[in-house]
């Protein structure tokens, strides 16, 4: 495609095919491998629909949370500039208009959470307070100049009139080089003033201005800006409060006490401090927890292992909710995407009518599930045979199997909650304190097994009335706000026990039982008490008569004791668990768990885990001689003791490397090969370093000494 022209040009010529761009569905991705299946379309949609549904119960659940938090926000803002909105020139008046009202937002420790919490709250102030609203971060303002800048673009994008917009547009094209808070109060009051040129022309001092909406301030993380900038900040806009009416909302994650330390008293006298503090994190994560995985609206369910590694991610790394929420959800892509089953995790009826449609493919993936087995090897040989070989009488059974286990899990939720009020405020929380706790203990096994249970049935009966009612009430409206009816009879049996309880008088029992306590225990010098007690334990013993609350104490916990044994038998033991619940706790590990060490190990220990090239195959124990110099050099430098003569493992890397090289004799000399082959054992040597694998040493000057895996 030669061109011929006298004069220079660029020339384009056009190919004669389009190169499309080849798309692949995502649902394809479901089918791969052994988790082939027919339904990859359906499981990916069925995916996206719950996790649509819990996204949206989150972000709900997030707004009630914070509502109660907003709302004491909203009334200090609003309220703050009250005494402003008076023409008064009262000395005490005056002192207050140096005062920055300023709220002192305590956040928590999970850091990662608060973009979501301060964003929701910037919209809240937005549609409630002043549509001026400016959030910043210590790192976009490291000196005084960045600060204004970014707090006047930021002032400038907020939502004004069409008007006002135009009028300051014209005025921040001419002033855009010079940032200070006389040009910021002059842009304030031409946009919040009508066009007057009689208010234009009134002084600054003037306190009308104050009837203007306030200018909220947001700094999300207070503890990373620099003192000097905070300093110069408040003092410039305490002299200018009176024009720019400034309120400050600092995001503090560690403790109020920051404000003071990073501020003098000089500085700090000029803010009217309040406090305000945020749901702590451990409560929001019970709150999620209790609506997305303790109840019947979503089919989608955690096994013990998974959600104990989820807890613990966020007890010991992070305390996030955000962070809990995405191992969440990848918790149910991965659930849908590696079970091929899946496609029944949904609401009742609609898996209903997926298993009248499921192919003989999906069938054999019943028929292999370890639960359904188990539950096969118990009918008897007829069943047996029909469910191995027809498909319609599985069909049928699985639906019946798959209401049974929506309803288990109706009733396991409401007596877990029954069982956690009787023992949440036991001393030293023997099943735990959270419910979550209790939740993953009855996930892995019989809790009756345990002895924990065993302590909680012996402090049951210890209780007082009066504890052991409140204790029944709660029960009583766990049972009366659930729509259950299979369990209406737990509920009346709870009444009857209050009513029980209620008419029961003890008074005379009480006191003629510590009239016989008292002529039991006569001498009371420390020489015979050892032998009192002893003896009135056994008369007690031989003639002791339970009262009336005794007996009904004891009966209200075998009550309890029978529910646990009914109703909260593992997940593992209901036929077809696998297709709602997730256990693959090594996978997500994988993916939330970071282990840089061991990664690097197989990296450079087996460069083909990654690279997937068969020319990297070898042995345990071999070194491939094509495999990557840094691969090779730690190889071989995994052979070594603590000092590794750097000539030895040069004369090494040369041995290994020159078994693959093919040079051609003319074109390339010896000593032009070694001095490449050097240079890539230096360059080898030199990464390894700088990933921490060895340091020089002093020892000796032709050594390097090794740092990691035995090397000491």
């Amino acid at each position: 495609m030669a061109t011929t022209s006298v004069s220079k040009g660029c020339f384009v010529f056009k190919p004669n095919f389009k190169k499309r761009k080849i798309s692949v569905p995502i649902e394809d991705y479901f089918n791969k491998g052994e988790n082939a299946s027919e339904d990859s379309k359906l499981r990916f949609e069925t995916y996206q629909l719950i996790w649509q549904q819990m996204k949206s119960e989150t972000e709900r659940l997030q707004e009630e949370l914070n509502k109660n938090l907003f709302d004491s926000l909203i009334e200090f803002l609003q309220t703050s500039h009250s005494g402003l909105q008076k023409n008064s020139k009262d000395w005490s008046c005056q002192i207050k208009l140096r005062e920055i009202p300023t709220a002192a937002l305590v956040l928590g420790v999970n850091v990662t959470d608060h973009d979501l919490t301060l964003r929701s709250l910037t919209e809240v102030l937005q549609n409630n307070v002043t549509p001026y609203v400016v959030s910043l971060q210590a790192k976009d303002c490291p000196d005084m100049k960045h600060f204004l800048q970014k707090l006047v673009s930021q002032l400038m994008d907020c939502k004004v009139d069409v008007q006002s917009k135009e009028k300051e547009s014209d005025r921040v094209t001419q002033k855009n080089v010079h940032y200070s808070m006389d040009s910021l109060s002059a842009w304030y009051m031409s946009v919040t003033q009508k066009a007057d040129p009689k208010m234009l022309r009134k002084k600054r001092t003037s306190s009308c201005q104050c009837q203007s909406p306030p200018v909220v301030l947001i700094l999300k993380d207070m503890e990373s800006f620099t003192t000097k900038v905070l300093q110069d900040f408040i003092i410039i806009s305490s002299q200018h409060l009176h024009e720019f009416p400034l309120i400050l909302i600092f995001g503090i994650a560690t403790s109020p006490v920051v404000i003071h330390r990073l501020l003098p008293h000089a500085v700090s006298s000029l803010l009217c401090i309040e406090l305000f503090q945020s749901l702590s994190c451990k409560e929001h994560l019970t709150t999620v927890l209790d609506k997305l995985l303790l109840t019947t609206q979503f089919p989608f369910k955690l096994s013990e292992k998974v959600l104990q590694t989820l807890t613990n991610i966020f007890l010991y790394h992070d305390f996030s909710i955000q962070n809990f929420i995405k191992g969440l959800q990848l918790s149910l892509l991965e659930h849908f995407y590696s079970q091929p089953l899946s496609v029944l995790c949904c609401n009742l009826p609609e898996a209903k009518r997926r298993i009248r449609f499921l192919s003989a493919n999906q069938c054999e993936n019943i028929r292999r599930l370890p639960s359904f087995r188990r539950y096969v090897e118990k009918q008897s040989s007829e069943k047996q045979v029909a469910l191995l070989t027809s498909d319609k009488s599985l069909k049928e059974e699985t639906q019946s199997l798959l209401e049974n286990l929506h309803v288990y899990h109706t009733k396991y939720f409401l007596v877990l909650r029954c069982l956690h009020h009787f023992t949440s405020s036991l001393p030293k929380y023997p099943l735990g304190r959270q419910i979550r706790e209790l939740y993953c203990m009855c996930l892995e096994k019989n809790i009756w097994d345990s002895e924990e249970y065993a302590s909680v049935l012996q402090l049951l009966r210890l209780l007082a009335k009066d504890e052991l009612m409140a204790m029944l009430q709660n029960c009583l409206k766990v049972f009366q706000s659930s729509s259950a009816k299979e369990l209406g009879n737990t509920a009346k049996k709870i009444e009857e026990f209050l009513a029980q309880f209620q008419s029961l008088d003890e008074t005379k029992e009480e006191e003629e039982t510590s009239q016989s306590q008292s002529k039991g225990l006569q001498k009371t010098d420390l020489y015979h008490l050892q032998k009192s007690l002893l003896e009135m334990k056994e008369l007690r013993s031989a003639s002791k008569r339970q009262t009336r609350f005794e007996v009904l104490r004891e009966q209200v916990v075998s009550f309890v004791d029978s529910l646990a044994r009914e109703y909260l038998l593992p997940p593992d033991t209901q036929p077809l668990h696998e297709t709602l619940y997730f256990s693959s706790a090594h996978a997500l590990r994988q993916h939330l768990n970071a282990a840089p060490r061991v990664a690097l190990h197989t990296a450079l220990n087996n460069p083909y885990y990654y690279l997937k090239n068969e020319a990297l195959r070898s042995e345990e124990g071999c070194i491939p001689n094509v495999a990557p110099d840094i691969c090779i050099a730690y190889k071989l430098h995994l052979e070594c003791s603590r000092l590794i003569n750097l000539v030895d493992w040069s004369e090494a890397f040369a041995t290994v490397v020159t078994a693959a090289e093919e040079m051609d004799a003319n074109s390339v000399t010896s000593e032009e090969r070694g001095e490449i082959i050097h240079a890539r054992f230096i360059r080898a040597v030199s990464e390894l370093e700088l990933l921490g694998f060895i340091k020089p040493t002093k020892q000796k000057t032709d050594h390097v000494a090794r740092l990691t895996w035995g090397g000491c």
